[in-house]
């Protein structure tokens, strides 16, 4: 659903906003806040490109079934439009957050709905244990995993990988074999963008954040998040100094070093499509592999023309995955909104939505029939399979990191016009005091 951070906010080239805001109500006794019990349920949520229609016909024949009227509230400007409604007593019912940051300071702020006693524990339990994770504050259950992203993938032209012999790494230094293998043919192995707008730099930060998880493991990696460990340390550094190993040596990268941070995210990997292949690997989440991504022509024929594998741990043991979802959370206790939450947490939501492409449930007994493909099936796999997942750490960050200095002083340093310590520096000196 929301691909990465842009997709789901504001950066989406050619997203339509509708956003039509709800009447202000009081607060009813039994709720967090919101509006009273009147038979309608607003959902508020930030994706407004092709999901924002299937997610509505994915709630439409539930609700209607049940005879619950739904009011549906996308809006691009999620984070700004959503605390803009709540410090003014106008709350939507159920909002889907894209980050969980701004959901724990609402649950925070007592705002929300504790989702112990609503959502069936059964449901929670069959998901992937990271992403449930991500919608708890202290402890307690504020939002629940609606949606999943897969962003541990390193996608490659699956015939002309063959052809040549090469095979799927199953370790970190495995990967840096295979990219020195791969460089010694005379091809780039990487393709490798960071321009996406507004957003310029996000993709830099996934890798960064990848590598903190395998080099480091989920706890440290958590950590680093909570900025218990120093932007500026030395497992960060050492996660920099593998990234460019791997990515800013001279010949690694499609196009080069000077191309990065004007090749756009979505458009970096055509190259690998070309005769011959211009490059062999790119990393990135699942939604590549979607209408808006990849050209149309592979999209058409996916499992004959794309492979994917996951990016490796330091074990063949270790299947650390990064990733990242939508939060689903419920601002007024109503039954009608109850039900919808539940809804939204077992295996019968999203079955649509995924046939066509667009969809990998949380959920890992999500019947594997409902992807339209081998290839989503096996991305939705490498999240299920996986002995770590975490969410995405800039997207956990405070605003002025997460999707501040970190966007801009990985491109810095990528664009060569300041270099990697100057760049570490800078992120931790704009941390915000606490």
């Amino acid at each position: 659903m929301r691909t990465k951070k842009i997709l789901g906010t504001a950066l989406t080239a050619g997203l339509v906003t509708v956003l039509t805001a709800g009447c202000l109500s009081q607060p009813s006794e039994n709720n967090a806040g919101g509006g009273a019990d009147d038979g309608t349920v607003e959902i508020m949520y930030g994706f407004t490109d092709t999901s924002s229609a299937k997610f509505q016909a994915e709630i439409k024949k539930f609700a209607d079934a049940e005879g619950i009227d739904v009011k549906f509230s996308p809006t691009p400007d999620f984070n700004t439009v959503i605390t803009t409604r709540v410090s003014g007593n106008n709350k939507p019912d159920i909002a889907i957050f894209p980050q969980p940051g701004i959901m724990a300071d609402f649950a925070d702020s007592g705002d929300l709905s504790d989702l112990s006693d609503v959502v069936d524990q059964a449901s929670l339990e069959a998901m992937v244990p990271g992403i449930v994770e991500a919608g708890q504050v202290d402890g307690a259950q504020y939002a629940l995993p609606m949606s999943l992203n897969i962003k541990s993938i390193v996608f490659y032209p699956k015939q002309p990988f063959e052809q040549a012999g090469y095979t799927a790494p199953d370790t970190l230094q495995g990967l840096l074999d295979l990219t020195n293998q791969v460089k010694a043919s005379g091809t780039a192995p990487w393709c490798f963008g960071v321009e996406a707008g507004p957003g310029t730099g996000w993709p830099a930060t996934d890798w960064i954040e990848n590598l903190m998880l395998i080099q480091n493991g989920p706890e440290v990696y958590q950590q680093w998040v909570r900025h218990e460990i120093p932007f500026n340390g030395p497992q960060v550094s050492e996660a920099a100094d593998t990234m460019s190993e791997l990515l800013l040596t001279e010949g690694n990268v499609d196009g080069g070093r000077s191309s990065i941070a004007s090749a756009n995210f979505n458009t970096a990997a055509n190259a690998m499509f070309d005769t011959p292949p211009g490059c062999f690997m790119y990393r990135q989440g699942n939604f590549i592999a979607r209408d808006g991504g990849f050209p149309d022509a592979v999209l058409a024929d996916l499992d004959n023309v794309v492979g994917v594998f996951p990016m490796p741990g330091e074990t063949p043991a270790d299947k650390p995955v990064l990733g990242g979802g939508d939060l689903a959370s419920m601002f007024t206790d109503t039954e009608d909104a109850r039900k919808i939450m539940n809804y939204m947490a077992t295996t019968d939501f999203g079955v649509d939505w995924a046939k066509a492409n667009g969809f990998v449930s949380p959920r890992t007994d999500f019947d594997p029939a409902n992807y339209p493909n081998a290839l989503t099936r096996q991305m939705a796999d490498i999240a299920y399979q996986s002995t770590a997942f975490v969410f995405d750490g800039s997207d956990q960050m405070p605003g002025e990191v997460g999707s501040g200095s970190f966007w801009r002083e990985m491109t810095a340093w990528i664009s060569g016009s300041e270099d990697e310590k100057a760049a570490l520096d800078n992120i931790e000196a704009s941390w915000p005091a606490s």
